[in-house]
Formats: structure tokens, C-alpha cells, sequence
């Protein structure tokens, strides 16, 4: 059979189980990455496919530009679903997150992998980078429902929104540490210039674009004179169109694309929060993005039985394990110290730091751009980490979150199917 043929047929099973394995998995202790990941592995067994099987490394190139496509149109999604106004109070687990948490963890796992893996200070902090933000692609269970649900409660919320602006946040890490690995040092000035574009220009310019493109886009959208309205046209396809333009737009002003496509998402839907359409463009958002996940993490089950493991040492497992169930549990738990969450509740936003593509992205991204010492290491300890926070997550999160909201009084059923959820009774 002609190669073309038989991807052709496959992709079309791909897509197939991108619209029924959810129905399947909804109720029970599994998640649809873990399925894929187990498609993928599985794959490698048949005759002749486990030849086209690759190591990230082999295809650098590739590997960055499909993961980077499908993070930002999952941070597009992400940020269509937000109810919630932006606010420093009304986001402030949020702002906690990503300034104490994501910086902490960074720390951490820099000063654990020069401790336990032997990594220099650009490998080690090029590697705690990567490893930092949680994803926004691997993170639908534990995020908020779609557009105009009605209730947010905090986990849900802030683990959507921290998951929408700290891909982008931990750019300025990666690049630290490209410089670092590029120059073996850095002084006074080099820090200095790291602090000026890296951190401001990059972050600022991401910001205002985004929020630019993204009031522009709504404006068009739903405030054109009534027989001009396109959001008559209830074509969900708008969203990629924005997504693409966004991500465009600043990374030619040298923005970080990351955080410009999320804050368009939260400026267009600030143009008109109650219009259905939004709903519209969010499925559309969350069907792409399903599809393209399962096909990245369908070839990261097959680079896990094709070699992407193979650098591995007791070491690296310790510090995969380390990283999740220590390192981001304790920092997330510190950046909530103070806040008035119920511990349950803070638990969970401090526990469900997913690991996954947006990983895979940095890793790429860096290794394109520097050579770093021991890579095939730093390859294997990431690809164990994103395997057993795809396992761990994905089978835990149903049942814990499933119980806070019955404990919570909230429609656990409704909650996790998507659908608005009924008022709460009044007391007595």
C-alpha cells in the first residue's frame, strides 16, 4: 500500500477518534492525551510504521512549528471561554501564580537539575524553563467551560487563565538561557539588555498588540453597521483567522506571540461578552485544537518507544517525579499563602500544573537556537515528566474534581460536560 494511502487512512481514524474517544473516556479515570499517547506507543508495534517514527531532535524544526501552531490556537480557546472581567483583585490567584509560582518553580528545578542531573547553569535553567508553564493544550480538564457558562469557580479559573499567559511568560527564561549557552556568561550589560527586550519590550509588546488586534478584530466583528455584522456569518473559522494574524502581528514587532494571542482572545471577547457567537469561535478553537493534539501526541507515544527515553537514569526519573509532585505543588502552595480558598481548592490549582506540548515547544525552540550540553538528557527527562504528568493528571483529575463539586453543591454532571450550570437553590 502507498505510504500516502495509508496516512491517509489513518488520519482520517485520527479524526474520527477526535470526535468519539471524549464521549468514551467522559466518565471514566482516563483523559484523551493518555489515549493518544497509548495510540502512538502502540503504533510502533505494527509492522513498517515504527520505521517513520522519529527522536524530536531529528526534526527540530518541525517539532517546534506544530507544536507552537497548536498552542496558540489552544490559547485562543482558552481565552474566548474566560467570563471573568480582567482585574487585579478579580485575577489575583491568577497575578499570584505567575509571578511567585512560575518564577519559584523555575529556581527549583534550575538549582535540581545542576544538583541532580549535573547540568551547567544554561542547561539546567534551559530545561527548568521549558518544564515551568502549564499547558494550555493538555489542561481542558481542569479548565472552565465554554463561553458564557455562567460560573467560574476558582480552580477551573485560574488554572485556565495561569495556563493562558505563562507559556508566553516563559520566554524570557528560555532565551536567558540561549544567551547563556551561546556566550557561557553573561555581565552587567548582557543582563541589562536581557531585562530591557527579553522581559519588557517582548511581554510589553505582546500585551499591547494583542489587546490592540484583539479590540480591532471586535469592533469588526460584532459593531459594523447591522447588515455588515460578521458575526451574522457564525463561521467559527474567524478564530483561527485572528489567532494567525495576532501571532503574526507580534512576533514581527518582536513581541512574544504566546501572550499577544491570549490577550486578543480576552480583548475580543470583551468587545461583546453575551453574544452567542463567541460560543461559536470557541468550539471551533477547541475542535482544531483537539485534533492537532492528538496528532503531536500521538507521535510522542510512538518518539517514547522509538528512543526519546533512552538517555534516561535513576537520576532523571527522581527529578521528573520531583518536579511534580514537589517542586510544583510547594510553589503553587506558597503563591496562595494568604489567599481565602478553601486548602482543598488551593490543593488542586497547586497540584494540576499539567506538563505537555507547551514543553515540547521550548525544547525545540532552545535547541535550534543554542547547542546545549547533554540534549539527548535534557530530551528524555521532559519526555518522562510530560508521560507521567499525563498519566498522573489524567486519571486523577476526574474523580478529585468531580468530588470538590458535589462537596461544593455545584452540578458536577453539568460541570463536566460543558453545559450551563442550573442556579443553585436558596436555603431554607
Amino acid at each position: 500500500m502507498e505510504p500516502y494511502v495509508l496516512a491517509l487512512g489513518g488520519f482520517g481514524a485520527l479524526v474520527l477518534l477526535t470526535a468519539w474517544l471524549p464521549m468514551v473516556v467522559r466518565r471514566l479515570p482516563l483523559s484523551l492525551p493518555i489515549c493518544c499517547v497509548g495510540i502512538g506507543a502502540g503504533l510502533t508495534l505494527l509492522p513498517g510504521l515504527a520505521g517513520h517514527a522519529f527522536h524530536p531532535r531529528e526534526r527540530l524544526a518541525l517539532v517546534e512549528h506544530a507544536s507552537e501552531f497548536v498552542v496558540i490556537v489552544s490559547l485562543m480557546g482558552a481565552g474566548l471561554k474566560l467570563d471573568r472581567l480582567v482585574g487585579w483583585h478579580r485575577w489575583m490567584v491568577t497575578w499570584r501564580l505567575l509571578a511567585i509560582a512560575m518564577p519559584l518553580t523555575i529556581m527549583a528545578l534550575a538549582a535540581l537539575a545542576a544538583a541532580l542531573l549535573g547540568l551547567g547553569a544554561a542547561a539546567a535553567l534551559f530545561l527548568a524553563a521549558a518544564l515551568a508553564p502549564t499547558d494550555p493544550v493538555l489542561a481542558s480538564d481542569v479548565q472552565v467551560g465554554p463561553p458564557q457558562q455562567g460560573r467560574e469557580d476558582e480552580m477551573r479559573f485560574a488554572l485556565t487563565s495561569e495556563a493562558g499567559l505563562n507559556d508566553g511568560l516563559a520566554f524570557p527564561f528560555v532565551h536567558l538561557a540561549v544567551a547563556l549557552a551561546a556566550a557561557g556568561g553573561l555581565g552587567a550589560r548582557e543582563l541589562g539588555a536581557w531585562l530591557a527586550i527579553d522581559v519588557t519590550w517582548k511581554i510589553g509588546a505582546g500585551v499591547a498588540l494583542g489587546a490592540l488586534i484583539g479590540r480591532g478584530m471586535g469592533w469588526l466583528t460584532f459593531h459594523l453597521p447591522n447588515h455588515a455584522k460578521l458575526s451574522r456569518s457564525g463561521d467559527g473559522l474567524v478564530a483561527l483567522g485572528i489567532t494567525c494574524l495576532t501571532y503574526a502581528a507580534v512576533e514581527a514587532a518582536h513581541g512574544y506571540g504566546f501572550v499577544g494571542v491570549f490577550v486578543a482572545a480576552l480583548a475580543l471577547r470583551s468587545a461583546h461578552r453575551s453574544h452567542d457567537y463567541h460560543y461559536k469561535m470557541h468550539d471551533y478553537a477547541e475542535e482544531l485544537e483537539r485534533l492537532l493534539m492528538m496528532v503531536l501526541l500521538v507521535g510522542f507515544g510512538a518518539a517514547l518507544m522509538t528512543g526519546l527515553l533512552d538517555a534516561l537514569t535513576w537520576q532523571a526519573a527522581a527529578f521528573a517525579l520531583l518536579a511534580l509532585f514537589v517542586v510544583r505543588p510547594a510553589c503553587g502552595w506558597l503563591s496562595q499563602f494568604g489567599s481565602k480558598g478553601p486548602p482543598s481548592e488551593r490543593a488542586v490549582i497547586s497540584f494540576f500544573g499539567i506538563r505537555g506540548l507547551g514543553t515540547i515547544y521550548y525544547l525545540a525552540y532552545g535547541m535550534r537556537h543554542a547547542a546545549f550540553e547533554q540534549a539527548d538528557l535534557i530530551w528524555s527527562v521532559a519526555g518522562l515528566t510530560i508521560l507521567v504528568s499525563i498519566l498522573l493528571h489524567g486519571v486523577t483529575v476526574t474523580p478529585v474534581l468531580r468530588f470538590l463539586d458535589r462537596r461544593s453543591g455545584r452540578d458536577t454532571e453539568s460541570a463536566q460536560l460543558g453545559l450551563p450550570l442550573p442556579a443553585k437553590p436558596a436555603a431554607g
